[in-house]
């Protein structure tokens, strides 16, 4: 099993120069256990504890110096298999210079920018984004969004639809609001939208909902209306690990998501649990000086 979305990161010791904007600035003590650093060993363990063969890094902050830090991690350890970082996409000269950069280290496979962060609604709209994800397009790269719904789901079918040539992940099912019938018919709408272009593919993942207890029953209508729009092949399992234990245990959260897949077929079990992130970002064994 592969792990399509998990995060590391690494706080400052004693806090962050004042006169320098706070690294990871939407982690606070509000968030209890996860106000700290989650490195590379801890990390490994965890996987290990759940019979996870390897991960994909995913960015947890909108700047090089975190895309920096997970690629030295991919370098030191081969059970990283890929890297999605962040670029300045609506900067496209600094966006091409970092990612020239980048690029030299073949871990880097997809770029994310944490758009429910962002307050700039039309933020994949906006001309500059449009360019700099070309870019990424011609570079065989894929496009994490994050936390679509509400804000950008519908803009993410768009841009799937305007880009064809460019992959569309969708991080934790666009994050359906499943205690609010009303607002999941608006985000069903969109997201069955966003299926029926080939180029996109979603994450299972990320599913501790507010007011929704995690467990496979509780799910299931969320895991049966992925399933009935993208298919094994186009779905991929992700343990959103630190930030999932908010909610529950990383063994206890893909319990859960393992729990649905048991009724796929041997041939879907695999598509999900490994071959669709192979393919989406291009996914190979590696061989580092560490571990």
């Amino acid at each position: 099993m592969i792990d399509s979305h998990l995060h590391l990161w690494e706080l400052p010791a004693d806090g962050p120069d004042d006169n320098a904007p706070r690294p990871y600035a939407w982690l606070g003590p509000q968030h209890g256990g996860l106000f700290r650093s989650y490195g590379e060993a801890e990390a490994r363990e965890t996987l290990d504890a759940a019979g996870v063969s390897g991960a994909v890094l995913v960015q947890a902050d909108d700047t090089v110096a975190d895309t920096d830090f997970m690629l030295g991690l991919a370098d030191r350890n081969s059970w990283v298999l890929g890297v999605v970082g962040w670029i300045p996409l609506d900067k496209p000269a600094e966006a091409e210079q970092e990612l020239d950069r980048f690029l030299r280290n073949p871990a880097l496979r997809g770029i994310r920018h944490l758009v429910h962060d962002d307050p700039r609604d039309d933020f994949l709209d906006l001309p500059a984004v449009r360019d700099s994800l070309r870019m990424l397009a011609g570079h065989g790269l894929a496009f994490d969004v994050p936390d679509a719904f509400p804000r950008h789901l519908a803009r993410t079918v768009q841009l799937a639809r305007e880009v064809p040539d460019l992959t569309i992940v969708l991080d934790h099912l666009g994050k359906p609001p499943l205690a609010d019938a009303a607002a999941m018919d608006l985000w069903r709408q969109d997201f069955r939208a966003l299926a029926e272009l080939p180029n996109t593919v979603a994450k299972v993942s990320g599913l501790h909902l507010p007011g929704i207890p995690y467990t496979a029953e509780a799910l299931r209508p969320l895991w049966d209306e992925a399933m009935e729009a993208f298919g094994p092949k186009r779905l991929m399992i992700g343990g959103d690990w630190p930030v999932s234990t908010l909610g529950a245990s990383y063994g206890r959260t893909l319990e859960a998501l393992l729990e649905l897949a048991d009724e796929l077929t041997s041939a879907e079990r695999q598509e999900f649990l490994e071959a669709t992130a192979v393919r989406t970002y291009g996914l190979h064994k590696r061989s580092v000086g560490g571990s």
